[in-house]
């Protein structure tokens, strides 16, 4: 049986941006595990990716962040890119819909510079984490642990929080949301 069968998980990003390995791998991992991967952006119809630097492939939104209700969702993944999360961390109703997972107990994933918007939602406060390296400053200064590994998961607040650094670390990273989200209760 699948790990996430009947599970729903809400991948956040921005318009453009976004590395689109770290959307498209994590996605297909919970979608071969029996979940429904749900695309939530700021604005409505299609969003960029890119590969580093390069425009790659574009993608359909399924929600839009203010209307989005995070009780219909199980997890929340935060894909990474530097735009991504820079543009998301300065829009409102991107911030509120990170801060409602952790307010709600409902486990949160986050690579790369991803973690920019957590900051920004408050809730990397005494929690142990990772990112992209040049985040290490930004995460201690909010108050967090930043340390140098390939995963993290931190279960000592009210929501388990997964990351890593870069794509290098998808494949663990993967295996990390899987077994995380599939212990937590569903939203059902």
């Amino acid at each position: 049986m699948a790990q996430l069968a009947d599970r729903k998980i809400a991948f956040l990003v921005a318009p453009e941006g976004i590395e689109q390995v770290e959307l498209t791998e994590p996605w297909k991992a919970v979608q071969q595990e029996g979940a429904t991967p749900v695309l939530v952006s700021t604005d409505s119809g299609e969003v960029q990716a890119f590969n580093h630097l390069d425009k790659a492939d574009t993608f359909a939104v399924d929600q839009v962040a203010d209307g989005a209700d995070v009780s219909d969702f199980d997890a929340l993944v935060l894909p990474g890119g530097v735009a991504n999360p820079d543009f998301l961390r300065t829009d409102p109703d991107a911030v509120r819909f990170i801060a409602r997972f952790f307010a709600m107990g409902k486990p949160v994933a986050a690579i790369c510079h991803a973690p920019w918007t957590l900051i920004e939602a408050d809730v990397v406060r005494g929690r142990r984490l990772t990112s992209w390296p040049s985040l290490q400053t930004d995460l201690r200064n909010a108050g967090a642990e930043w340390v140098d590994e390939e995963v993290v998961v931190d279960e000592s607040g009210p929501s388990a929080l997964v990351t890593s650094r870069n794509p290098g670390d998808l494949p663990r990273f993967c295996e990390a949301i899987v077994e995380v989200f599939a212990r937590e209760k569903t939203s059902a």
